[in-house]
């Protein structure tokens, strides 16, 4: 059936569970297909959303699968930061689960999948970058229990500035694994209380 070969913005934000904004940055960036129609409106073939959307199943623990570990979401561009902060905490012999993503839509769309104890994020990312995304996520109150670490070497007055809750977490770069170990720990712990 033609029609549902091809989704309207609106159907394909409702599919993936994002704002209709995030689909059409999604498009823009060409984490999905798209055409325009002769009226120009925006067509995203369903083949499109369901890729992405099993792309993001294979990469989600689905909840209670991950047991008692803390499951950890950091978005991070840089593939260097992004493997030491892998080689990090594996040393660290925690019981946590470490999702790595690159953007802000990626950030978003596992956050909606499975929401994270903590979600550590840099700021100045391409597509979606942290400061839109975690206004995104601070939207939503019932992501409130959510821990947001914000790593970045912009001053972190001016981070404030641009908008950034006073609930956030926000240290500076070079990454301060010392710091953020100290806050895993503390998670932890309030984790074994309950």
């Amino acid at each position: 059936m033609a029609d549902s070969e091809f989704l309207s913005t609106r159907q394909a934000a409702q599919r993936l569970g994002v704002s209709l904004g995030t689909v059409q940055n999604m498009v823009e960036s060409g984490v999905l297909d798209a055409w325009k129609t002769a009226g120009g409106h925006r067509r995203i073939p369903a083949s499109s959303v369901e890729a992405l959307l099993a792309k993001r199943r294979k990469q989600i623990t689905r909840p209670g699968d991950s047991g008692s570990k803390l499951d950890i979401l950091i978005a991070e561009d840089d593939s260097t930061l992004q493997r030491l902060y892998q080689l990090t905490f594996d040393s660290w012999k925690l019981p946590v689960k470490l999702r790595i993503v690159s953007n802000g839509f990626e950030g978003l769309l596992q956050v909606g999948q499975q929401m994270p104890d903590i979600l550590i994020a840099d700021l100045m990312m391409p597509g979606m970058d942290g400061f839109e995304m975690i206004k995104q996520l601070r939207t939503k109150s019932e992501l409130s229990p959510m821990d947001i670490i914000v790593v970045s070497a912009i001053d972190s007055g001016e981070v404030r500035e641009r908008g950034i809750p006073s609930d956030v977490t926000v240290f500076g770069k070079p990454i301060p694994f010392h710091e953020i170990k100290g806050f895993v720990l503390g998670r932890l712990a309030a984790r074994q209380r309950v």
